[in-house]
């Protein structure tokens, strides 16, 4: 595929627009095999002929479409396994002594993807059924793109995407063998709500959360709309909550409403509390 330049920008101005993300340099190798299906579904020679196609706006998808393409929606179970054995340890035990009185636990997989990220959390959780009995686990997931929400809401996976990251043990525990995939059990459905939205929408209810992961979103953004996903960010956070990052990524130099957390493994807290330590407790294992 021939990338015009002008086109290219056509393409990189509806993306930002939508997503908040930037069409970089380093990005543009991916274009070619990201928009190969738009092309081929819609026998699309180059990206000349898609810009003025979506000029027109006679095909009302098109443009969906082509964002869809190229969002990055890379994800595998328990993904960066030391920041899992991180909120493991450390977070969801500090989170279980500052919320015992409640028993409630309020928690954002932002960026979701296909909805592993999730679904790992809610592992966390039945794996230790005895420290989580009664209580009410709520895992808000969303994602701007509506193929990997309703991908996430299904909860089935290809044999190649259920080997990435978790056990046998756990595949057995947690999965069904349905079909030609595997398809997770309804206890950890259960724990999740699944949205289609932007990081830069206001924040899902409840709005105020006790742990946010946003992972691998940021990256994409240029500075001043990363200030403004940690603008929403922090509205969504409790005072004495966690925010959990890529491993690319960091709060410093980028904002001052958060601050690096005790325990290091991208965790962050709300600038107040930085300094604060958490309680430990045993591990849970994520596998």
């Amino acid at each position: 595929m021939r990338l015009n330049d002008a086109s290219i920008r056509v393409v990189a101005d509806l993306l930002a627009a939508r997503t908040g993300q930037e069409l970089t340099e380093s990005r543009l190798w991916r274009v070619p095999s990201a928009l190969a299906g738009v092309f081929r579904e819609r026998g699309i020679c180059n990206i000349d002929q898609l810009a003025c196609l979506m000029a027109e706006g006679r095909d009302p998808r098109l443009a969906d479409d082509v964002v869809e393409a190229l969002v990055n929606n890379e994800t595998y179970f328990f993904r960066d396994h030391l920041s899992f054995q991180a909120l493991s340890e450390r977070v969801l035990p500090d989170l279980a002594r500052k919320r015992a009185d409640k028993r409630r636990l309020s928690i954002w997989s932002a960026g979701c993807s296909t909805g592993q990220e999730a679904l790992s959390l809610a592992m966390l959780f039945k794996s230790r059924p005895q420290e989580w009995d009664g209580w009410t686990i709520d895992i808000v997931a969303t994602d701007i793109s509506r193929k990997v929400i309703e991908t996430a809401r299904k909860g089935h996976y290809s044999q190649f995407e259920i080997q990435r990251g978790i056990t046998v043990a756990q595949m057995l525990e947690f999965f069904t063998e349905a079909g030609e995939g595997w398809q997770a059990s309804e206890d950890i459905l259960a724990m999740l709500r699944h949205q289609q939205r932007s990081l830069l929408d206001a924040p899902p209810a409840p709005g105020r959360f006790d742990l946010i992961l946003c992972r691998n979103v940021l990256l994409y953004f240029d500075r001043f709309t990363r200030a403004r996903a940690f603008d929403r960010l922090s509205a969504a956070t409790r005072s004495d909550g966690w925010l959990m990052l890529g491993a690319g990524e960091t709060v410093v130099g980028q904002t001052e409403q958060f601050d690096p957390g005790p325990f290091g493994s991208s965790l962050y807290v709300p600038r107040q509390h930085a300094s604060r330590p958490a309680a430990t407790m045993p591990r849970v294992a994520t596998g």
